[in-house]
């Protein structure tokens, strides 16, 4: 699994349907989802920290969490059938444990309001993921290629010279 942030919510060119964007530590890959108006406005307003005076869908959630002592440890975007992406709340009530179905962009929603890590499995971020930096993945590449160019057997020796079991 990778950690993501949200970097943001754009506006796809052609449709002009809102996309939220999450972006892993390093900042080399992205990860775009299509998301309804309202699910943009709720994000937005939990990017800017926003306090409705009465609470949204996503605010009551999050009270109702806090009420019953129940704690958002995480989000999970863990795959995507279909064009649809699927994700998971892991929520703690002591020591009890469970996993509750969700929208990505609900739960992205309620985990800027609980500040709670948003994770993505691998194989969604290989399928789906787009890169922020050609340039830096090409020069990442090449340097790879120049490391394994320049490999030579002596490089895989222990102090100069292979174990007894390294040779048999």
């Amino acid at each position: 699994m990778i950690e993501m942030k949200v970097a943001g919510i754009a506006l796809d060119a052609v449709s002009r349907s809102p996309i939220v964007l999450l972006r892993d530590a390093a900042e080399r890959r992205q990860l775009p989802i299509f998301i309804g108006q309202e699910q943009a406005r709720a994000i937005i307003s939990a990017l800017e920290n926003q306090v409705p005076p009465r609470p949204l869908t996503h605010d009551l959630l999050v009270n109702l969490l806090e009420e019953w002592n129940m704690v958002l440890e995480r989000i999970i975007i863990h795959s995507l059938q279909d064009n649809t992406f699927y994700a998971i709340l892991q929520v703690r009530q002591g020591e009890a444990r469970k996993e509750i179905d969700s929208r990505p962009s609900d739960a992205i929603a309620i985990a800027l309001r609980t500040k709670s890590p948003i994770w993505v499995m691998e194989e969604v971020i290989a399928d789906a993921s787009i890169p922020v930096d050609r340039d830096a993945d090409e020069a990442e590449r090449q340097a790879f290629r120049d490391f394994l160019s320049n490999l030579r057997p002596d490089d895989f020796k222990q102090d100069g010279r292979f174990s007894k079991r390294d040779e048999s």
